[in-house]
C-alpha cells in the first residue's frame, strides 16, 4: 500500500464537469483545500499588516508577502518540516510520538555541550572536524533515543502514547541536567551555516536557478516515468492534458519560489559585517550604505557601481528540508519498508499474517523518527547559535498538527510526505503572521490548537465520505 489519492466519491454520471476533471487528473481535493487555506492566510496577513503598518512593501502593501518574510518563513519551516516527514510514518503506523520536542532539546543541548566544552578545547576552536563530528553525533543520538522508544513500544508492549509522554517529561529534564540550566553557546562557525546564518549559508542566485532547472527536468522525467509504469502494468494513465498540467504547475511553483528567494538581499548591516569579517573590499563611499544597488554576483559577492550587496538564493536549511522530503517520499512510495509501513497501518493483523515483522518495523520507524529529530536539532541550534532546554518547546504539537493538516489520518494507513511539508508551512505561516502582527503567543497557541482539532474533524468527514 502506498500513499493514497482522492479516487473515491459518487458515480461519475452524477458528477459535474469540474469534479470529473479533478478526478481525471487524480488531484487530491484535501490538498487543494489546504493550498487555498494557505493562500487565504498569506493574503489575509499581508492585508492586515498593510492596514496596521502602511508601507510594508508586500504584494498588497503589507509586510507578509515580501521576499524577506517569505525567505525567513521557509527557513523557520525547515525545523518542523523535517520532523513532520518522520511523524507521517509514525502516525500511518497507528502510533504517536509526543516526545519529539523534548528529544530535540536534549539532542541540541548534548550536541552543543560536545562542541563547546569537549571538541573546542580538544581540537581547537574552529577546527574543521568539529562540525562533522557534531552533526554525526546529533543524528546518531536522535536515532538511539528513537530506537529506545521503539523497543519499549514494540517489545515492551507499552502504548506509544505512554512511552512518548514519559519521554516528553523525562527528556526535557535530562536536557536541563546536561546543560546545567544554562544556555550553551556559541556554536562552531561552520556548524552555524547549517542554520542559514549569514550570506555564506546560502547557495546564491546562480546555483539556485541551476537547482530550479534541474528540479523542473526532474518533474518532467518523473511524470513520464510514472506514465510509462502505468502503461507497462496495464493501468489507465492520466489524460495527456493532466500530465502536462502537472509539469507546468510543478515548474511554475519551483521557478516562483526560486525567484522569491533570489530577490531577498541581506540587510545592509549584515552584508557590511560579512564583508569586513571576510576581508572583502567595500567600494569607496558606500560604507553603511550596502544594498543600494543589485549586483550580479560571482560567488555571491562583487564590487559594483553603487554599493555592495549579497544575494541569498536557497539557504542551507531549506535545501536540507527539500532533500529530506525527497528521500522520505522515495522511502514511503518506492521501498519495501515504506509499503510495509502503509500496509501495517491499514491492517496490522493482515500485515502480520502476510509475514511482516511488525515489531521490528515499529522500532525502525521510531529510529528513523529520532534521526530526523537529530537533523532538526542541528538546524534549530545552528540557527539560534545556541542550545537551550526550551529549544523544542511545543514542537510536538506543531509536528503532529502539520502531519494531520497535510492529510495524514490518525486512524492509520493514509498519509503523504508532500502534504505534511505543506502542513508544516501552513502552521509556520500562522505563527509567523501572528508574530508579525505582534499577537500574544497565548493567542497563537489557541489558534494552533483550534486548527488541529478542525483538521481532524475534516479528516473524519472525508473518511466517511469516501467509504
Amino acid at each position: 500500500m502506498t500513499e493514497q489519492s482522492n479516487t473515491g466519491g459518487p458515480a461519475a454520471s452524477n458528477e459535474g464537469l469540474l469534479t470529473r476533471l479533478i478526478r481525471a487528473a487524480e488531484i487530491d481535493t484535501r490538498m487543494l483545500g489546504m493550498l487555498a487555506a494557505m493562500l487565504v492566510i498569506w493574503v489575509g496577513f499581508d492585508i492586515i499588516s498593510s492596514i496596521l503598518r502602511p508601507g510594508g512593501g508586500g504584494l498588497f502593501g503589507g509586510s507578509f508577502l515580501t521576499s524577506r518574510n517569505l525567505w525567513i518563513l521557509l527557513v523557520q519551516t525547515s525545523v518542523i518540516a523535517v520532523m513532520t516527514t518522520g511523524m507521517v510514518l509514525v502516525i500511518v503506523l497507528r502510533q504517536i510520538d509526543l516526545s519529539v520536542g523534548s528529544m530535540l532539546s536534549i539532542v541540541a543541548v548534548a550536541t552543543g555541550v560536545l562542541q563547546v566544552f569537549e571538541l573546542g578545547p580538544m581540537l581547537g576552536v574552529g577546527h574543521p572536524a568539529i562540525w562533522i563530528i557534531a552533526v554525526l553525533f546529533a543524528i546518531v543520538l536522535g536515532a538511539a533515543i528513537g530506537a529506545f522508544n521503539g523497543v519499549l513500544i514494540a517489545y515492551g508492549q507499552i502504548p506509544s502514547f505512554i512511552v512518548t509522554l514519559g519521554g516528553l517529561i523525562a527528556f526535557s529534564g535530562a536536557a536541563f541536567l546536561i546543560a546545567s540550566g544554562v544556555t550553551v553557546a556559541p556554536m562552531d562557525k561552520t556548524f552555524k551555516l547549517i542554520g542559514g546564518n549569514g550570506p555564506a549559508a546560502s547557495i546564491g542566485p546562480v546555483w539556485s536557478w541551476a537547482l530550479a532547472a534541474v528540479a523542473c527536468i526532474g518533474i518532467g522525467l518523473a511524470v513520464v516515468a510514472g506514465r510509462r509504469r502505468r502503461l507497462t502494468f496495464n493501468f489507465k494513465p492520466k489524460p495527456v492534458w493532466a500530465e502536462i498540467l502537472s509539469v507546468v504547475v510543478g515548474c511554475a511553483a519551483v521557478l516562483g519560489t526560486t525567484a522569491v528567494v533570489n530577490s531577498y538581499l541581506y540587510p545592509p548591516r549584515v552584508a557590511e559585517r560579512f564583508a569586513l569579517d571576510n576581508k572583502i573590499p567595500i567600494p569607496p563611499g558606500v560604507e553603511n550604505k550596502a544594498g543600494q544597488a543589485i549586483c550580479q554576483a560571482a560567488d555571491k559577492v562583487v564590487s559594483c557601481l553603487d554599493g555592495l550587496t549579497f544575494q541569498t538564493g536557497y539557504p542551507i536549511p531549506v535545501l536540507i528540508m527539500l532533500a529530506v522530503g525527497l528521500v522520505m517520499t522515495f522511502v514511503a512510495r518506492r521501498t519495501r519498508f515504506g509499503r510495509y509501513v502503509f500496509a501495517t497501518g491499514g491492517n496490522p493483523e493482515a500485515a502480520e499474517l502476510a509475514g511482516v515483522n511488525t515489531k521490528r518495523l515499529t522500532v525502525m520507524v521510531f529510529t528513523l523518527m529520532g534521526a530526523l529529530v537529530g537533523i532538526s536539532a542541528i538546524i534549530a541550534s545552528a540557527r539560534l547559535d545556541a542550545a537551550t532546554t526550551a529549544l523544542g518547546t511545543l514542537n510536538e504539537l506543531y509536528v503532529i498538527a502539520a502531519a494531520v493538516i497535510g492529510g495524514t489520518s490518525l486512524a492509520g494507513g493514509i498519509g503523504t510526505i508532500f502534504g505534511a511539508i505543506l502542513g508544516a508551512l501552513l502552521m509556520q505561516s500562522l505563527q509567523s503572521g501572528m508574530a508579525l502582527l505582534n499577537v500574544d503567543s497565548a493567542y497563537t497557541n489557541i489558534v494552533v490548537g483550534v486548527v488541529l482539532v478542525f483538521a481532524v474533524f475534516v479528516d473524519q468527514i472525508y473518511r466517511r465520505r469516501v467509504k
